[in-house]
């Protein structure tokens, strides 16, 4: 599965609720997913760094990516 665009609504939505839902085994992502719950920063700012975040890591998060679909 290829990796959604950037401007892919699933984005904005794992930025906002979407971060309790995403069933994930990496630490790496876990810990993004945490900080982000918790900034205060606005929501296409927390989106777009998901995307950057997934674009880098995308080999190794097959599992993850899959999901984003079902957001």
């Amino acid at each position: 599965m290829t990796l959604p665009a950037a401007n892919h609504p699933c984005w904005q939505r794992l930025a906002t609720s979407g971060t309790q839902k995403l069933k994930t085994q990496h630490l790496g992502t876990q810990l993004l997913l945490k900080r982000l719950e918790r900034s205060a920063d606005p929501v296409p700012a927390k989106a777009a760094e998901l995307h950057a975040f997934f674009t880098k890591w995308e080999r190794i998060l097959a599992n993850e990516v899959q999901q984003l679909a079902t957001l």
